[in-house]
């Protein structure tokens, strides 16, 4: 399998599986033109399109791509039926494409409908889960957020992170803000600053890797909680993941 990432807009990434034959699988596709360029192209042919949302961001060329494509399936959330899904999908389905089974998985918060798919070692997860962050919460609740990365961090330590923006560089940019002395995210930060000068994609990274520089996978970590604030270990670990949000909205 080949994956690839089509910008689109200011940040946001489409992407794309293909296989050898040239069956293509397209994720979250806002904008129908960067697809049908690297389409017409890589000489691919669509086998579906994967909707993890509703935002026009995620679905603005769904109805123009099935003008060229009439039979292509389109699978999303019940949030997605009036954006063009026409197989919808929720939480424990399976998708086969590809000769791959995808697991759909309920990933609320960023939008109250929102869904991942996961197929090893490929993670589509949308707006929920970013590269050194989260997703803003617009419908959800922030233990929802927390709940929904607690079901992405079960995945296997080699799962691939494919999100929907390339944020990295704040995202790096506030978790040394917070953990200045803490090497790994040092680190990565000036990694990503350098990359993102040439204009490079930081995605996608692997979920172990995650584990260690995205603050809101470290919740439980005690030097993380009193930076924030917390002088005494919080009754509940999602009110760190909803402080860590709070911090990030007004960083």
């Amino acid at each position: 399998m080949n994956l690839t990432s089509i910008p689109a807009f200011q940040d946001n990434y489409i992407w794309t599986l293909n296989n050898d034959r040239g069956d293509c699988l397209i994720v979250d596709p806002g904008e129908a033109a960067p697809v049908l360029t690297a389409m017409e192209k890589n000489q691919w042919r669509p086998a579906a399109i994967l909707l993890t949302h509703h935002h026009h961001d995620h679905v603005g060329g769904v109805k123009e791509l099935l003008q060229h494509f009439p039979d292509l399936v389109v699978y999303g959330p019940q949030e997605t039926q009036d954006k063009g899904s026409n197989r919808l999908v929720a939480e424990g389905d399976k998708v086969a494409i590809l000769g791959l089974e995808f697991s759909v998985i309920a990933t609320p918060g960023h939008t109250l409908g929102h869904i991942s798919y996961y197929s090893a070692p490929y993670l589509f997860c949308g707006d929920t889960l970013f590269s050194g962050g989260c997703g803003r919460l617009f419908e959800g609740t922030p233990q929802q957020m927390f709940n929904s990365f607690q079901k992405l961090n079960q995945l296997p330590g080699e799962t691939l992170v494919c999100c929907a923006h390339e944020y990295t560089l704040s995202n790096m940019k506030f978790a040394c803000s917070l953990l200045p002395q803490d090497t790994k995210i040092a680190g990565y930060y000036r990694e990503i600053k350098e990359l993102r000068a040439k204009n490079a994609v930081s995605l996608p990274v692997m979920l172990a890797f995650e584990r260690q520089i995205n603050v809101f996978l470290r919740t439980q970590d005690a030097d993380l909680q009193k930076v924030i604030g917390f002088e005494t270990p919080p009754q509940q670990e999602w009110q760190v993941f909803a402080t860590l949000r709070e911090k990030k909205d007004h960083f």
